[in-house]
């Protein structure tokens, strides 16, 4: 029987994991004692509720968008989850007045500021520094300088990811987010697969899925480089302006380019996915037990009873 291609993807979280079907969106969590727990989060999707967005080459961005705020409620969940399970802790100073002032709201405050910050950084690391730099180098490359340019800066770009991806995975605990991320493959693998959703069974599948996020990344960095090409200014705010304006695009065009290569075998799918596969040994680790259980239980939850979400 031919290998069956599922929509359900998911997201890694603090002690627990996200899956995201095609009517239903349910997390699974994992406490201290090893008890698992789900919650259905509910988050009306663009692409569902206006049709047009979900339509190929306007679909990604949206796409996205949607799996953002999923992933942004699933992760203040999460955070909320572990707070409970730690218990309350003896508050002083600053930490006791922000729980008087501001309570439930604290945790998305603090995720809300952490994301502004964090896009704050990544555009100042991935557009405007690699540009900043090559203009300082430029006079090392003899003659027309254009096409260099946009691989200096995507080399330059895919080099600082991927130290920031290893710098963090040596961190204890994203490094238990990178397993429960390899809880996730390994499901719906097995899913996919068509065998019963066990742990032996799903501890037997590959870790690395060309659906995975990480490869989307990569996909979107190559992506820049050949948009680069095509982008005249060297200097550094009006590139980075114009590298901004065109992560649509270059985000549509990736989302397609994945979902194609994903139902494909071929040897020319095989190398446009095999970059992200290899980045996917920085974040995709071999879960444990209870990580898989937790991973079994948010994937039973959100397959569907007459298989909508199959990609025939």
């Amino acid at each position: 029987m031919a290998k069956k291609i599922t929509t359900i993807g998911g997201q890694a979280l603090m002690e627990g994991i996200m899956m995201v079907g095609p009517t239903r969106t349910v997390a699974a969590f994992c406490d201290s004692h090893g008890n698992i727990s789900t919650e259905e989060i509910v988050s009306p999707r663009l692409t569902k509720k206006y049709p047009i967005l979900g339509k190929p080459f306007i679909r990604g961005i949206f796409s996205l968008i949607d799996s953002y705020r999923l992933g942004y409620k699933a992760l203040s969940l999460s955070a909320d989850k572990i707070t409970e399970d730690t218990g309350e802790e003896e508050l002083s100073g600053v930490d006791k007045w922000l729980t008087e002032h501001l309570g439930d709201k604290l945790t998305g405050i603090i995720m809300g500021a952490g994301a502004v910050l964090g896009v704050l950084l990544a555009v100042l690391l991935f557009f405007f520094l690699p540009t900043v730099l090559f203009n300082g180098l430029q006079h090392l490359v003899p003659g027309d300088i254009g096409w260099a340019r946009s691989i200096f800066e995507g080399v330059l770009r895919i080099l600082l990811f991927l130290g920031y991806v290893a710098l963090i995975a040596r961190i204890p605990d994203i490094r238990r987010v990178f397993q429960y991320h390899g809880a996730e493959h390994k499901t719906i693998f097995c899913y996919e697969n068509d065998l019963p959703l066990t742990v032996e069974n799903v501890k037997a599948q590959g870790r690395f899925h060309p659906r995975c996020g990480t490869s989307f990344l990569i996909l979107m960095l190559l992506l820049g480089i050949l948009v680069g090409f095509f982008i005249p200014f060297s200097n550094p705010f009006l590139r980075t302006a114009a590298k901004l304006l065109c992560i649509p695009i270059i985000m549509n065009v990736g989302y397609e380019v994945q979902k194609f290569c994903a139902r494909r075998d071929s040897r020319f799918c095989r190398i446009l996915t095999a970059p992200g596969l290899w980045v996917q040994r920085l974040t995709v680790k071999e879960p444990d037990d209870k990580m898989i259980e937790a991973a079994i239980a948010a994937m039973e939850a959100v397959i569907p009873e007459h298989g909508e979400d199959l990609i025939r």
